[in-house]
C-alpha cells in the first residue's frame, strides 16, 4: 500500500471519493513532486478531502488550488489551499487562471466530467503548464456516456480529442507537413499514458527525433542477398527469352 492509499484508507479529514486504481497512477507520476514547492491545480473540490490529501502528500512547501463552481467551497480554504470559484466550461474564466496562477506544475481535472468541461480545460490550460509538468484528466469513461455528451467513437469527446494528440505526437515523421504538420503539441508533449478512466500527459520540450548506429555489423543483409538472386533470375529469364526468340526466327526461316 502506498502513502496515498494509506491516507485514503485511514482518512482523518473530509470526504474523498476516488476509484481505487487511481492511487497507483498518482504515485507513479506525482511522487517526484513530494517535498518541493509544487503548484497543483485540481478541478472539482467537492467536499475538499482530496485537497487535504494533496497537502499532506506533497508537504509544507506545496501550494494547492481547488477550482469549483459551488460557492460554498470557499469555506474549505486553509493554509496552502486556495479555493477559486468559477465555471470550468467557461473559457473566459479559464483564461483568467493563467494570470491568477502564473505557474502550474500539475493539473488534475476531476471536475464536472462533461465533454465541454474536459476539452475546454485542456485546450485553455495545457499550454500554461510548466514545460516539465503534468496534465491528468480523470473519469474519462464519461466519453462513452451520452448523458455527459459522450458516446462510443462519437466526434467531440475528450477521448477522441486525445486520439488526435497521438497523431500530433508523431507529426515529426509526417512526409507532408502541409497536411499533417508539427505543431505546439508536438513540440511540448513528451508522452501520453492512457489508463482505465485516466489520461496522463507528460510535458517536455521536444525536438525532431534522431537515430544513431553503434557497434559492428556481423549479420549480412538478407534483403541484399535476395535482391542479388532476383537479379540473376531476371537475367536468366531475359536470356531464355532471347534464345526463344532466336529459335523462333530460325524455325521460321527453315520453313
Amino acid at each position: 500500500m502506498n502513502d496515498l492509499e494509506r491516507y485514503f484508507s485511514d482518512n482523518p479529514g473530509r470526504l474523498i471519493h476516488k476509484w481505487w486504481h487511481y492511487f497507483e497512477i498518482y504515485e507513479r507520476y506525482l511522487s517526484r513532486y513530494r517535498d518541493t514547492d509544487v503548484v497543483i491545480v485540481e478541478f472539482g473540490v467537492s467536499q475538499g478531502g482530496s485537497l487535504q490529501m494533496w497537502k499532506h502528500y506533497f508537504g509544507p512547501r506545496a501550494l494547492i488550488y481547488g477550482i469549483d463552481i459551488n460557492p460554498h467551497c470557499r469555506r474549505l480554504a486553509e493554509p496552502q489551499i486556495e479555493i477559486i470559484i468559477g465555471d470550468q466550461s467557461d473559457r473566459q474564466f479559464l483564461a483568467t487562471l493563467r494570470t491568477r496562477i502564473p505557474r502550474i506544475d500539475v493539473i488534475i481535472d476531476d471536475g464536472g466530467h462533461t465533454m465541454r468541461q474536459q476539452i475546454a480545460t485542456f485546450e485553455e490550460l495545457f499550454s500554461h503548464i510548466h514545460p516539465d509538468g503534468l496534465y491528468i484528466c480523470e473519469d474519462v469513461h464519461t466519453s462513452y456516456w451520452s448523458s455527459w455528451g459522450g458516446g462510443y467513437r462519437r466526434p467531440g469527446t475528450f477521448i477522441e480529442r486525445m486520439k488526435q494528440l497521438i497523431d500530433a505526437l508523431h507529426a515529426w515523421h509526417s512526409p507532408d507537413q502541409r497536411r499533417f504538420a508539427v505543431d505546439a503539441f508536438t513540440r511540448s508533449l513528451h508522452a501520453m499514458h492512457v489508463y482505465d478512466s485516466v489520461v496522463v500527459l507528460e510535458k517536455r520540450a521536444t525536438t525532431r527525433p534522431h537515430h544513431r548506429r553503434t557497434g559492428t555489423r556481423t549479420i549480412p543483409d538478407y534483403r541484399a542477398e535476395v535482391g542479388a538472386v532476383q537479379r540473376l533470375v531476371n537475367l536468366a529469364h531475359h536470356g531464355l527469352r532471347l534464345l526463344a526468340e532466336r529459335w523462333n526466327r530460325m524455325s521460321g526461316g527453315a520453313d
